[in-house]
Formats: structure tokens, sequence, C-alpha cells
């Protein structure tokens, strides 16, 4: 079983703050992408659409780090270091349209693509790092 998340880290991943998704490329480089998360009590969740780069990596590779913000405090933050447990395309629209509606206010994921299959990643944290500097 991974890592416990305390609540404030819970907090950070459930507001609408831009986290940061670290994979590993092929050659082992460190390949971040600025992403929507969510948290599920137990899993972070990143939503995605097969073929994406992040989604390649973790496929060979499920370690990856996480890092969150509070958008109106820098250092307020936590990182997460995981493992992607779990890529689940059911339900993955409909888990994109819910971070839609955290992170823009609209109902459904303005940028859907009819040609794009989503996926979520389920990361389970192993280490959780918290700075809550007010």
């Amino acid at each position: 079983m991974g890592a416990a998340v305390p609540e404030p880290v819970a907090r950070l991943l459930q507001e609408p703050n831009i986290a940061h998704l670290a994979t590993l490329m092929p050659d082992g480089s460190p390949q971040v992408t600025p992403v929507w998360v969510d948290f599920d009590g137990v899993y972070v969740l990143v939503n995605t659409a097969e073929g994406r780069q992040k989604e390649r990596n973790v496929r060979r590779d499920a370690r990856v780090a996480v890092e969150v913000m509070r958008q109106d405090n820098p250092y307020y933050w936590a990182a997460i270091r995981g493992r992607v447990v779990d890529l689940v395309h059911e339900g993955a629209d409909e888990h994109i349209d819910r971070l839609a509606r955290k992170y823009l206010g609209r109902d459904r994921y303005p940028a859907r693509d009819p040609n794009e299959r989503r996926i979520v990643l389920k990361i389970e944290p192993e280490r959780v790092t918290f700075s809550g500097r007010e």
C-alpha cells in the first residue's frame, strides 16, 4: 500500500491548482507536463489522451512525480512520488468533464477531440512531501 496523503495535500489536489507531472523518457531523462489533477482519497488522478508522451512513458516505466502548488501561493506546495498502478478508459470522458468544471467552470471539456481516446492515470503515492508556508 502507498503512502498516506495528509489532508492539506488532499485539499491541494482537490482544489483547482495546476500540477506538474514528471515521467521518464526511454533514455531515462525526465519529461514534465503541466496537468489538471484530481484525488479520489487514495490515488492521484491525471486525465490524458491515449498516445501522448506521458501515457507512452508510464506504460514503459510507471514511476512518476507530481508537484502541485496553491495557485495564490507557490510556497504552499506538495510533491508526490509514486507509480501509475492503472490506466483506465472507463469513465475517462466523464472525468475530463469533471476536471473542466473544476478548472474552467464549464460543463464539458472544450478541447475534446472526437478522434482521441481519454485515459485516466491512477497514481499510487509512495512518498509525499509537503510545505505549507502561508
